[in-house]
């Protein structure tokens, strides 16, 4: 049976900080708007600000849907899985906003990510989500697996650019400015780090 939380502490808090994957599901206001669900990892690039406020580093992707849903309505969930150990979900739905690198707010929030070269991934924006609810769930149907080690390729992708040209590289994207269903995504061009 699933169970509600008031705020994120102790065991709850403790099993989102060692998961190495979490998704992140946003929408429009529009009904036959996209609905995007996104995969987030990177050792170091999510943390917990206080037990109602969590925060991660929004990267270089191939489009910013989740950035427009934000600027639009703000609603986001976000979502654990247990893939070793017992099962387990647990799911923060809040209201989210992109804190972009022209913000003062950002230098701060950047520093509470010590463990991650922000550079080396073409970094956006920290996303602050601002729970709402938090609940658990059983996680019985969900598999067991093993997780090895995050992946290289994207540091070794855009690590390669600096503020320029990651700015033109988005320019260039069909959803990065602009999202799937015409909604303002990344301001362009970026400011820098």
């Amino acid at each position: 049976m699933g169970k509600t939380y008031e705020r994120i502490d102790g065991r709850l808090r403790t099993f989102i900080e060692a998961q190495p994957l979490f998704f992140t599901a946003s929408a429009p206001l529009s009904g036959d708007g996209t609905v995007n669900l996104s995969p987030k990892g990177l050792r170091g690039s999510f943390v917990i600000l206080d037990e109602l406020t969590v925060a991660y580093l929004d990267f270089a992707g191939s489009s910013a849907e989740t950035i427009a849903h934000l600027r639009e309505n703000g609603r986001i969930t976000l979502m654990w899985c247990a893939f070793q150990g017992p099962p387990n979900i647990v799911r923060v739905h809040g209201r989210g906003e992109p804190v972009f690198r022209d913000d003062p707010r950002f230098a701060g929030l950047l520093a509470r990510f010590p463990d991650i070269d922000a550079t080396a991934h073409g970094l956006r924006a920290v996303i602050v989500v601002r729970a709402e609810l938090i609940r658990d769930s059983c996680g019985f149907a969900v598999p067991r697996m093993a997780y090895e080690s995050d992946r290289e390729l994207h540091a070794q992708r855009f690590a390669r650019e600096d503020d320029a040209s990651l700015s033109e590289y988005f320019a260039k994207k069909d959803h990065i400015a602009t999202s799937m269903d015409g909604l303002p995504g990344l301001p362009l061009p970026l400011g820098p780090i």
